[in-house]
């Protein structure tokens, strides 16, 4: 990928977690990258062929958490909370959930990226739920099927997904007393 390229994908996802998808445009991307709107055309002709190319840096980006995760030496049982806490650590610092930004906009945007965003959202939470299997299978969790497993990830994706919402409201301390109700779940 060029340079370029990586550069107008990275700005694309830091203005989808501070406004959204919907609410900036080619110009204004120009604008902030010092070049010319024909210069991000080039690289992405519609601005959904860009939503497209955000949705696969931010699975790339899953996925290397996951992988980074799942492989690391830690117990198990802390595996799900490890994981939430490297997904939050790359967000700017009021900025949203990329996903979840993306999910806002879901309406008005092209059925391709719509499909992306479906793809994303379901492999966050299949993810999550490995993670949680394992844990159970350590010891943790008093869940006892993969149908509790699964709830119990949508909990805490939504729950760590909202308070970082609050956050920009009400401030670290609401986000990390969430955090701390969340581990306490997971144990």
């Amino acid at each position: 990928m060029t340079n370029r390229k990586s550069q107008i994908i990275e700005l694309t996802l830091k203005n989808i977690q501070e406004k959204g998808f919907t609410s900036f445009s080619y110009d204004h991307l120009a604008k902030e990258l010092g070049v010319t709107k024909a210069s991000i055309h080039y690289h992405f002709e519609k601005k959904g062929d860009l939503g497209v190319a955000v949705c696969e840096r931010i699975q790339h980006g899953l996925e290397g958490a996951y992988t980074f995760i799942k492989e690391s030496s830690m117990p198990a049982v802390e595996k799900p909370f490890a994981f939430i806490l490297r997904r939050v650590q790359f967000l700017e610092q009021d900025g949203v959930c990329p996903i979840s930004a993306l999910q806002a906009d879901y309406q008005e945007l092209s059925p391709s990226m719509q499909e992306k965003i479906q793809e994303l959202s379901q492999m966050e939470i299949d993810v999550f739920v490995v993670l949680l299997k394992e844990a159970k299978q350590h010891g943790a969790l008093k869940s006892t099927n993969e149908e509790d497993l699964a709830s119990l990830a949508m909990l805490l994706i939504s729950s760590t997904k909202g308070a970082l919402q609050y956050k920009r409201v009400l401030g670290e301390d609401f986000f990390r007393k969430t955090l701390e109700q969340l581990k306490e779940l997971l144990k």
